[in-house]
Formats: C-alpha cells, sequence, structure tokens
C-alpha cells in the first residue's frame, strides 16, 4: 500500500521521489513565501528605515563630517529609533551608527554626523 503524499501549498497528489515534499517550484516557492512574509515585511521595513537613515546622514555630511540640527534631520524623515549599532568611545561618549554612517547627539538638538573610516 502506497501512502499518496500531498503537496502542501495546493494539495495535489506528488509524484516523482520519495522525499519529494511539493508538487513543484511553483509550489514551493509560493509555500515558503506565505511562510515568511510576515518575518519579510517586518525585515524589509526595518531595512528600508535604516536605509533612508543612512542616506540622510550621508546627505548632510557629504565630506564625512557635519554638524547639523535635529529638525533638518526630522524633516527628512530621519528615525532616530533605528540605528545599526553603537560605538562607545574612551571616554564614554556614545555615536549611534546606519551602518556606517553616524551621529553623535550634541547639546540644543544639534548632531555631530561622521562617516567611520573604512579598516583595512
Amino acid at each position: 500500500m502506497t501512502d499518496k503524499r500531498t503537496c502542501p501549498d495546493c494539495g495535489e497528489v506528488i509524484k516523482g521521489r520519495s522525499d519529494k515534499k511539493f508538487c513543484s517550484d511553483l509550489c514551493r516557492n509560493n509555500y515558503n513565501n506565505k511562510l515568511n512574509s510576515d518575518t519579510t515585511n517586518y525585515v524589509r521595513n526595518v531595512n528600508n528605515i535604516l536605509r533612508r537613515n543612512r542616506r540622510i546622514i550621508e546627505e548632510l555630511a557629504p565630506d564625512d563630517k557635519a554638524k547639523t540640527h535635529k529638525s533638518k534631520l526630522l524633516e527628512k524623515g530621519f528615525d532616530f529609533g533605528y540605528y545599526t549599532n553603537i560605538y562607545k568611545t574612551q571616554k564614554g561618549v556614545l555615536y549611534y551608527f546606519c551602518y556606517e554612517y553616524g551621529y553623535l547627539p550634541l547639546e540644543n538638538d544639534f548632531y555631530f554626523l561622521v562617516k567611520r573610516s573604512e579598516k583595512k
């Protein structure tokens, strides 16, 4: 007696190898896309915010260093809630980075923008 295996995406009977899980590549892709869609959307949205933050700093610091006001960053759509890492200097000063571009909060809502130099 053979066990009738069905495709988890479309429900069709699977023909072929005994370890085959889907009836076609289309069903395999469709199933995995559905399975990962919630996580994928969240990750995509966060990455879009991080890339936008990076672009804003890059635009405002064309010479790899600049000083700007918080209002200028917010006007361009900067989101202070998202960054890729924090760098703490020996003096305990915290820089927040979006990939290789970062910012240092200063007094009176000003920010010092920097580009991290590449380590070779």
